[in-house]
């Protein structure tokens, strides 16, 4: 999924990987991630808002950092957005407080979706998906499955 959202980062002539890379790569490869939304017209929207972001939607963020302030980093990674590598930090903390083991996709997609000045946030709302109701429902998947 990393590499994914890396190559992604490479083509849109970004320097770091932020939230909706992350978000991009999630949805096209865990299938886990995709049964959080709420209906297929939603999920198009969304998938399309991340395919334009290279040509025109997002472009206003190329040569900025994605930083909100909100989301404490524990530790700066080399090549990722302040809060891409809060989300990834922030995921394994869920993972953990779950058992242990390592993180899920899901885990990701809630740790991107918490703070709403994310950029994987604005696509989502852009796109008509509450992320609220979205983090609720990751919640509610995740506390099935233990």
């Amino acid at each position: 999924m990393v590499s994914g959202a890396r190559r992604r980062a490479v083509r849109d002539g970004d320097r770091q990987i932020d939230t909706a890379h992350l978000l991009h790569s999630l949805l096209e490869s865990d299938p886990e991630v995709r049964t959080v939304f709420d209906v297929e017209p939603q999920f198009a929207r969304l998938l399309g808002y991340l395919v334009q972001r290279s040509i025109g939607y997002g472009l206003r963020w190329q040569g900025s950092v994605e930083d909100s302030g909100a989301v404490p980093v524990v530790a700066r990674a080399e090549g990722y957005s302040p809060l891409a590598a809060g989300a990834m930090e922030y995921a394994r903390a869920r993972a953990d407080r779950r058992g242990g083991g390592p993180a899920l996709g899901l885990d990701l997609l809630a740790a991107i979706v918490v703070d709403p000045e994310a950029r994987a946030v604005e696509v989502l709302e852009r796109a008509g998906v509450d992320a609220r109701a979205l983090l609720a429902r990751i919640d509610r998947r995740l506390h099935r499955a233990v």
